[in-house]
């Protein structure tokens, strides 16, 4: 799809959405969303709270209302963070964590800058490398993300993680838009 000026195409990830347990939504409901508030070429990937669209919105008025759509569903806030094709293509092309298996590097993805500390706030490291990156955190996770007891504190606000395979597919259907 080529954007016109007046369609822009983005990213959204949502925070705490099918994980754990916690926070069910079946994607065709969040396609079916999505389509509501008026959000065309809507495209779900895997059952972890992505979407890719495009809209006539800037990111933050999409990100306001998909977050009032969401609140509405799930009588809770749902944060959501919004990336461009060309801001995903770069969160996946600054990977430092290259030679590392993809699905033992998470990205927390930000709505601000982290701190500059972050690293050196972190609690509960062992063997986690943690790097920051303009919007996002990069965690090296050795043993997986599942047995990690890591709490990085600069990773506040709208946070949500995605390991580098789920960056790198959603870095290339993104690309498939602009």
């Amino acid at each position: 799809m080529t954007e016109s000026p007046e369609n822009r195409s983005f990213v959204a990830l949502l925070c705490a959405v099918n994980v754990g347990g916690t926070g069910k939504l079946p994607m065709s409901d969040l396609r079916a969303m999505c389509e509501r508030i008026g959000f065309d070429d809507v495209r779900t990937y895997i059952a972890s709270g992505n979407v890719l669209f495009s809209t006539g919105l800037d990111a933050d008025a999409a990100r306001d209302a998909l977050e009032a759509a969401l609140h509405q569903y799930a009588g809770r806030p749902v944060g959501v963070v919004i990336r461009t094709p060309a801001e995903m293509a770069r969160v996946r092309a600054a990977n430092p964590f290259p030679s590392a298996v993809p699905s033992r590097v998470g990205v927390v993805f930000l709505d601000a800058p982290p701190d500059a500390d972050t690293a050196g706030r972190a609690r509960g490291v062992a063997e986690e490398e943690i790097a920051l990156g303009d919007q996002e955190i990069y965690v090296h996770y050795p043993q997986g993300m599942g047995r990690s007891r890591l709490h990085l504190p600069g990773a506040t606000g709208r946070a949500t993680t995605r390991n580098m395979n789920t960056v790198t597919k959603l870095a290339a259907l993104a690309a498939e838009r602009s």
